[in-house]
């Protein structure tokens, strides 16, 4: 487990400066090619830059309902959380262990948050990882804003207000720069508040290519979100 996030953290450090360029439309299963379309989003569709529903674009995801595949969070799932989603299928969630314990802090802690779930796309063909991470009682907005802040090097930080399920949401774009690769790429993330505590749901990836082609299944996250 805790060699698969920490490659995944390595693969994972922000960077940039300036608002995201707007992201091309991406289809379920397929990798964005060419140069990111500048057009305004259409009515009723989750476009370039925005989307329907207010919040920060999920990549031009274009009717992008991944299939599900499970229920992350509920009772008899992997991970047990405050929230529960439907997972994308053939993604499969895992808990995470050791979450408080101090000597995993660097992998497991970021800004207020500690990781408490991820769930793995190999299985579905891509590289990398939904994961879902908790903090305490308070502002949805300002548990993400804390959560940026702890990775070094972020940039190109774009806050939205919207919805996951049927709860007020913050959601968050930027960018990270992988020292690994040498190159920058995009991560985002939505927060909700809960009864038992602020839940930070994050989608990164091997790359920008990887991240946005697992745009649905995130997409799919934060449409099933409920709280437990």
């Amino acid at each position: 487990m805790l060699p698969a996030l920490a490659a995944l953290v390595a693969a994972g450090s922000l960077t940039a400066c300036g608002s995201p360029e707007p992201l091309p439309e991406v289809r379920q299963g397929e990798r964005p090619a060419g140069v990111p379309s500048a057009g305004k989003p259409s009515a009723g569709k989750s476009s370039a830059g925005e989307s329907s529903d207010g919040g920060v674009s999920d990549g031009g995801v274009s009717g992008g309902v991944a299939e599900v595949g499970g229920v992350v969070g509920g009772p008899g799932s992997a991970c047990v959380l405050p929230v529960s989603f439907s997972a994308a299928a053939k993604w499969v969630p895992e808990a995470v262990r050791g979450g408080d314990d101090p000597e995993f802090a660097a992998l497991t802690r970021q800004g207020p948050a500690t990781v408490r779930c991820e769930v793995d796309a190999k299985p579905a063909g891509h590289l990398g990882y939904l994961r879902v991470w908790t903090a305490g009682k308070g502002s949805a907005r300002a548990a993400l804003e804390g959560f940026v802040k702890g990775e070094p090097g972020a940039s190109k930080v774009v806050y939205k207000e919207t919805r996951a399920g049927a709860l007020p949401a913050t959601e968050v774009l930027y960018t990270v720069f992988d020292k690994v690769r040498e190159e920058s790429k995009e991560e985002r993330a939505f927060a909700v508040a809960t009864p038992k505590g602020t839940v930070i749901v994050h989608l990164g990836g091997l790359d920008t290519d990887e991240h946005r082609a697992m745009l649905p299944a995130y997409a799919l996250a934060r449409t099933t979100l409920k709280p437990l």
